[in-house]
């Protein structure tokens, strides 16, 4: 358990700084340590709403949160995560699912430049990808901010630090939905629910993490290293995921 809070320290530290929560990681790590992958989403949806949390309060305070032009985000994507949540799958296919999806956003994010779009197509780009994420995320246990991402960076939606703004408390609106699903998903499974509370010492981890994490992405980090360091972080994680698919 020290190793694993220690990894998720740093994996809330990383994520936090480019906008994100980390669900995906700590997805990853929790299958590592051969963790029964019906409580993933759980651990990681409660780290998610700890380090999204922070991070949305910072952005906030930082005046960088577009509320208007999110609010029709998380209308369509909250709802579609609770179902996703509720939606039962098979180990195999839902770190195919996790690995895959992930793989496509980090190379898009590394591989492309920002571009300018006309603003109101650029804004209708994020209404129409919102529904799909929501539902992908509640169904692999992560916020969907790593899949939003990338797609408002491609598109010109905003400036690289609002972006992440956005992207940080879609997390934690779809991490809130996505874990009400999951919960109900398990509820005649008692015995699973009792073994997510007893990764108890990862919240407090992220917590740490998150904190550092989000300080430095408002106050430190420049744009074009935001953009960077999250394609790599997305890179490394679905390789991660992947190889666990292929060799089982």
């Amino acid at each position: 358990m020290a190793f694993l809070a220690l990894a998720f320290v740093v994996t809330a530290i990383l994520y936090a700084s480019v906008g994100f929560a980390g669900g995906s990681t700590y997805n990853a790590l929790l299958a590592l340590a051969g963790v029964d992958h019906r409580v993933f989403p759980i651990v990681a949806l409660a780290c998610n709403l700890i380090v999204a949390t922070g991070g949305t309060i910072r952005f906030a305070r930082a005046r960088l949160v577009p509320w208007r032009r999110l609010a029709p985000l998380l209308a369509l994507s909250v709802p579609a995560a609770w179902i996703g949540g509720m939606l039962p799958v098979s180990k195999h296919l839902f770190l195919a699912l996790l690995g895959g999806s992930l793989l496509v956003a980090g190379i898009l994010l590394l591989v492309q430049p920002e571009r300018e779009m006309e603003p109101r197509r650029a804004a209708l780009v994020g209404p129409a990808v919102a529904a799909p994420i929501g539902l992908l995320s509640g169904i692999v246990g992560i916020g969907g901010g790593i899949f939003l991402a990338p797609v408002l960076h491609l598109v010109g939606w905003d400036r690289a630090r609002r972006v992440a703004a956005t992207a940080s408390i879609f997390i934690l609106a779809n991490s809130i939905a996505g874990l009400g699903g999951q919960l109900t998903k398990l509820a005649g499974h008692p015995e699973l629910i009792e073994a997510a509370f007893g990764y108890w010492p990862l919240a407090l981890a992220v917590l740490v993490g998150g904190q550092i994490g989000s300080r430095a992405g408002v106050q430190l980090l420049p744009p074009t290293w935001l953009r960077r360091l999250t394609a790599l972080l997305i890179l490394y994680v679905s390789v991660r995921i992947l190889l666990q698919v292929w060799g089982g």
